[in-house]
C-alpha cells in the first residue's frame, strides 16, 4: 500500500509546502517543533483539511487533487485516525465502541481477527466498561483497536500520547510496537517527542517552518549532527535494531547482537532470536582512546569518528562508525581538545548497561 503526498496550504502567514510518499508498511513520523506544520498535513491526508494546492493519493486512489477538482470528503476516505484525546463515545462500551469502527469497515474482520486484536491491545477484561471507568492509557488503546477494526489503508496517529503522563506512555508503546509489527498497513505518527519515534518509527520526515528538511530510516536520521537543533541535542541518541543472542537470568541481563558488535541490557521479556530495538543517548557514551578493562560498564565497542560538531560553548558532539551502525556521543569541547578528537581517528564506545533504553 502506498500514500503519496504533495501540499501547498497557507495558515495566516505561515506555507505549509511539501511532499512525501509512504511506500511500504510500518510507521513513519512526521516529527518536528510544535506549530511546524505536522497535524495540518495528517488532517489532510484524513480529509479535515483542505489543502489550497497539491494531491494526496491513498492505496492509488486519488482522495485529493486541487487542478483535477478532486476532494473525497472523510467519510468516503478508508482511513482510521487516533486523536490525542481518545474521542470514545461515552455511553457506548468499550465492545460497543470497538465494533462502531468494524460495522464501518469497508472489509470487516473476522470474529478470529477482532479477539486477536483485542488480545494484541490488552482490551479482554475492558470490553463490558464504559469509557469514564478507563485510564488515559486504557482509553488510547480502545481508540486504537476501534480505527484498525475499520480496516484501513492508512493508520493516522495525531500526538496519541500526548495527553498522557510518562508512565501511561510507557504502557502503551509496547502495544503500539506490536501493532507495528503485526499490521501491514502504513501508520502516519505524528509526534514531537524523540523518544517516542525513536522507539517506535521505522522512517521520520522532518518538518520545521512548514518544510520537509529531512527524511530517511530513524536510525540514520537522529545521528546526523547537522539536524540536532531540530532533534534536540540533549534528547539526541542512537536508535539500534538488534537480536536477542542470549539471557542472563542470573544477573537480569540480555545480550545483543547488532552491525556493530553485541551489547549486554537489563533482561529483555522475549526469546532468544527475537528482534528487539534499544536506544542509546548520546550523553550516556564515553569515548576511550584504548580499550578500558577494569571497569564497570559491560559494553566497549570498536568505533571510528566520521563527523564531529562542536558548539561555541560546552559542549561537542561526535559522530562514530561501529560496524554498519552509527553513534553518537556527547562529551565537553576540553574533554575533545584532552583526546585531540578528529574524523577519521579509531577510538572505544562506552556505554553502560543501565542506561540503555529499551
Amino acid at each position: 500500500m502506498t500514500v503519496r503526498v504533495t501540499m501547498r496550504h497557507r495558515l495566516g502567514s505561515f506555507l505549509l509546502d511539501l511532499s512525501f510518499a509512504l511506500d511500504h508498511p510500518g510507521i513513519t513520523a512526521l516529527f518536528g517543533p510544535s506549530g511546524a506544520g505536522k497535524s495540518t498535513v495528517i488532517n489532510a491526508v484524513a480529509g479535515l483539511v483542505r489543502p489550497h494546492r497539491g494531491r494526496i493519493e491513498i492505496n492509488g486512489a486519488t482522495v485529493f487533487d486541487s487542478e483535477a477538482k478532486v476532494y473525497i470528503p472523510p467519510r468516503r476516505r478508508n482511513v482510521g485516525y487516533v486523536f490525542q484525546d481518545a474521542r470514545l463515545f461515552p455511553h457506548l462500551s468499550v465492545r460497543r465502541n470497538l465494533l462502531y469502527g468494524w460495522r464501518r469497515a469497508a472489509r470487516r474482520a473476522s470474529d478470529k481477527d477482532i479477539r486477536d486484536l483485542v488480545a494484541l491491545l490488552g482490551l479482554e477484561s475492558l470490553l463490558d466498561r464504559r469509557p469514564v471507568s478507563l485510564s488515559g492509557g486504557e482509553r488510547q488503546r480502545v481508540a486504537i483497536g476501534r480505527a484498525l477494526l475499520k480496516s484501513p489503508d492508512i493508520l493516522l496517529l495525531d500526538e496519541p500520547l500526548a495527553g498522557l503522563d510518562r508512565k501511561r506512555r510507557d504502557e502503551i508503546l509496547p502495544y503500539l510496537a506490536r501493532l507495528r509489527d503485526r499490521y501491514g498497513i502504513p501508520m502516519l505518527y505524528v509526534s514531537h517527542d524523540i523518544d517516542e519515534v525513536a522507539r517506535l518509527a521505522d522512517q521520520v520526515q522532518i518538518i520545521d517552518n512548514g518544510r520537509i528538511v529531512a527524511s530517511g530510516p530513524v536510525s540514520e536520521v537522529f545521528t546526523r549532527l547537522d539536524l540536532f537543533p531540530l532533534t534536540g541535542r540533549f534528547e539526541a541518541g542512537t536508535v539500534i535494531d538488534a537480536r536477542i543472542v542470549a539471557h542472563d537470568d542470573g544477573y537480569g541481563l540480555t545480550r545483543l547482537h547488532f552491525d556493530g558488535g553485541t551489547l549486554t541490557v537489563p533482561r529483555v521479556d522475549a526469546e532468544t532470536g527475537a528482534l528487539v530495538r534499544v536506544r542509546v543517548r548520546a550523553q550516556d557514551i564515553v569515548i576511550a582512546l584504548s580499550r578500558p578493562d577494569a571497569i564497570s560498564a559491560n559494553n566497549v565497542l570498536a568505533a571510528t569518528i566520521t563527523d564531529l560538531r562542536v558548539d561555541p560553548e560546552t559542549y561537542a558532539d561526535v559522530q562514530l562508525s561501529c560496524g554498519g551502525a552509527r553513534l553518537v556521543a556527547r562529551i565537553t569541547r576540553q574533554s575533545l581538545d584532552r583526546l585531540a578528537l578528529e574524523v577519521g581517528k579509531k577510538v572505544f564506545a562506552v556505554i553502560k548497561s543501565v542506561t540503555i533504553i529499551r
